[in-house]
């Protein structure tokens, strides 16, 4: 069912996952302040939900996103919000995981936002590139900063000097998507793999992402810490208990996330 209609975005629930819809395809899904307010919007519901454990993002009409809108950057209207970034999620950090579903083109923000998730599924078609070398500026949106810690260094510098198109198979070949679907199947694919992970202890699955993010930024050291104190409180959990007594009694857990 869907929950916002007419929007510049569009939000639906499957089961235990949002689908967050970037929906503008006569402007190529393309970012304007309506649709950073509309992503933030989704992402802050997705994390205080606590039925929603995954969330899916995606374009409508099989376009992901042609990344900032520059007519409305030229009138004025900023893609960006204060302590989240470029459209919304760049610089934020959601608790739950994020998969972005690609279809057509990723393009400059588009691209970025991709990154910006946890896991990326994109149809066959799809293409990426971070062009905005080609414009007078940079992948300001995470793209010069994420891309280089996702794929070896000199490949991610020729994609950021470059501003030159990567496909999805390239793309997979490099380590940057999960999986490539027949085109038009990203969206079911990546609900699949968000069904595996709402099969998963919700608090757990939140730590895990918690430990990752603080690894990829700071020392190893620092990243043990953070684990101890998250295996910690795991091991007090009402979930960790329900988890070992499944086991014992041969059935599937129901998750309380206490």
């Amino acid at each position: 069912m869907t929950d916002i209609e007419n929007q510049p975005v569009r939000t639906e629930v499957h089961e235990n996952t949002l689908v967050i819809t970037i929906d503008r395809p006569k402007a190529r899904n393309a970012v304007n302040a309506a649709v950073a307010e509309g992503i933030a919007e989704a992402v802050r519901r997705l994390d205080e939900d606590p039925q929603l454990r995954v969330g899916v993002l995606t374009g409508a009409e099989r376009m992901f996103s042609a990344g900032m809108d520059l007519k409305a950057a030229a009138n004025g209207e900023s893609a960006s919000i204060e302590d989240k970034g470029f459209a919304g999620l760049t610089e934020a950090e959601p608790d739950k995981p994020l998969i972005a579903a690609v279809e057509g083109f990723a393009m400059g923000g588009g691209f970025e936002l991709a990154l910006a998730c946890d896991l990326v599924v994109a149809g066959s078609s799809a293409k990426f590139a971070l062009p905005e070398v080609q414009r007078g500026l940079i992948a300001g949106g995470g793209g010069a900063v994420r891309l280089p810690n996702r794929i070896p260094y000199h490949l991610a510098m020729e994609l950021i000097l470059t501003g030159e198109k990567l496909t999805a198979e390239r793309a997979a070949e490099l380590g940057v998507l999960n999986r490539v679907t027949a085109d038009g199947a990203a969206e079911s694919t990546a609900l699949e793999l968000a069904a595996g992970i709402s099969r998963n202890a919700p608090l757990a699955v939140k730590a895990a992402k918690r430990v990752s993010r603080t690894a990829a930024r700071d020392s190893e050291q620092q990243a043990f810490t953070a684990q101890r104190e998250e295996i910690r409180a795991l091991l007090a959990s009402e979930d960790f208990a329900e988890g070992a007594r499944a086991f014992a009694e041969r059935r599937s857990p129901k998750w309380s996330a206490r």
